[in-house]
């Protein structure tokens, strides 16, 4: 059996995602991939059923929270049969999926409210024809540069351990002349992409925020000094790094905060080369039907869902009033240019 290389380094996560329950599609059996992750999850004794498609799982539960809940337990190995690549702005040129979902459990994430009931993990086992449409994407544009962002359906480095899918794929764009890679994560296993042969074509960006964020909304995710390691880590092995600061919050203390979180970027960072450093700021939006959703999933949340000083700003989104939403941003942004002055802020948004 081909072994998948998977290598971790506990002091950084130790929460590595386990599958209570892994549905395959047929189809995905005549693949490498889907052989060696059904042999995996059988000599662990994982319960393995086969279902029509990735995209029609029915989850058991009582209640809509337990029903979330348990998708959050669940994995479907599939076969991507839409291989066209959609836009992916402000992020990158083109969505690149070879996952879909995430085994955190963030109250406020976007993709959970989009997938619906459909939270379950996913992962696509033809990784050759992903990358073969990412090629063809490339070669149609040159000698215009092409971005990819791989972590718009999903975070690939929460479900790696059990893929192998980001290695190859990063090992694929080191060979891309006129290709680039995007990958975010909340996630710090990433020990697997040191030693790869990247060519500085695939930015790594870890999104973070304050401690109370993370404590409080961020289950099932790696620490903040997990992350902050993680980036260290990744930077000593010549990726270009950066950093998402997502969602931005306004609460008591919110400046001070910040502030903390940035200096411990500060220091973390502090032996390794920032000269390429980049910070992407998103402000919190939610919808009504979000809203809805992480009041069912999350009872207990204290996540501030009022609409009350917030506005709409397009598909039903409601994000802070102009007056906080340049506070927001004026503060960040002075803040990051005092400490990290060759730091190129992307967007705020």
């Amino acid at each position: 059996m081909e072994i998948i290389k998977t290598v971790t380094l506990p002091q950084l996560d130790t929460r590595l995602f386990m599958p209570t329950q892994v549905f395959f599609e047929e189809a995905a059996l005549d693949y490498p991939l889907g052989r060696r992750l059904q042999e995996m999850f059988s000599l662990r004794g994982i319960p393995l059923q086969m279902t029509p498609s990735h995209n029609r799982l029915n989850i058991e539960g009582a209640t809509y929270a337990e029903r979330f809940h348990r998708a959050k337990e669940t994995l479907v190995v599939g076969v991507k049969k839409d291989l066209t690549l959609q836009p992916c702005r402000p992020s990158a040129d083109y969505r690149l999926i070879e996952n879909t979902s995430c085994p955190g459990r963030c109250h406020y994430c976007y993709l959970a409210a989009s997938l619906g009931e459909r939270v379950y993990m996913r992962i696509y086992v033809n990784i050759d024809e992903i990358l073969q449409s990412a090629r063809k994407k490339i070669v149609s544009r040159q000698p215009q540069t092409t971005t990819f962002e791989a972590s718009s359906s999903s975070d690939p480095v929460a479900l790696e351990h059990l893929s192998g899918s980001l290695r190859k794929t990063i090992e694929f764009f080191g060979e891309q002349r006129w290709g680039r890679l995007r990958v975010v994560t909340k996630f710090a296993n990433i020990s697997s992409f040191l030693d790869i042969n990247h060519q500085g074509n695939t930015r790594f960006r870890f999104s973070i925020n304050t401690d109370r964020i993370i404590d409080n909304y961020e289950e099932h995710t790696a620490s903040l000094d997990q992350r902050l390691e993680g980036a260290k880590l990744l930077c000593q092995a010549g990726y270009p790094i950066g950093f998402i600061i997502a969602p931005l919050l306004i609460y008591p203390h919110w400046q001070e905060e910040y502030s903390v979180l940035l200096d411990n970027v500060k220091d973390t960072l502090r032996e390794v080369s920032r000269e390429q450093l980049t910070f992407e700021l998103i402000m919190h939006r939610f919808t009504a039907r979000s809203a809805r959703l992480i009041k069912e999933r999350f009872p207990h949340s204290s996540l501030d869902l009022s609409q009350e000083g917030r506005v709409h700003k397009g598909f039903g989104k409601y994000v802070y009033e102009p007056s906080k939403a340049e506070e927001l941003e004026q503060f960040l942004r002075a803040e990051i240019n005092n400490r990290f002055p060759q730091g190129v802020v992307e967007y705020f948004t």
